[in-house]
């Protein structure tokens, strides 16, 4: 039971980091001159290599969600939002080198 509740943790870290990257992206495309897509955004920041700091300020829906979890006292998916929140760190951090 534990085991389970640490995955869907992880999983539902994972997914609110993606909504995360999107919102940022949303957010970038609206200040844009161009209003470019989505697409053309994350293509963009994939040449010019800043995929990580949009990876990272996507990370932050990961901390509602963490606190949101710990509020409703699911510890063990808290627990797996954490891990996600690591391995996102880590994915991050390997994109720079």
């Amino acid at each position: 039971m534990i085991k389970k509740d640490i995955l869907i943790g992880f999983v539902l870290g994972l997914i609110s980091n993606t909504i995360g990257l999107f919102i940022v992206c949303l957010i970038i495309g609206s200040q844009s001159e161009n209003n470019n897509g989505l697409y053309k955004i994350i293509n963009g920041a994939i040449s010019e290599n800043f995929i990580g700091k949009l990876i990272s300020l996507g990370a932050i829906m990961n901390l509602l969600c963490f606190f949101y979890l710990l509020k409703k006292n699911n510890d063990n998916k808290a627990a797996g939002v954490l891990f996600a929140t690591i391995f996102i760190a880590l994915l991050t951090f390997l994109i720079k080198l």
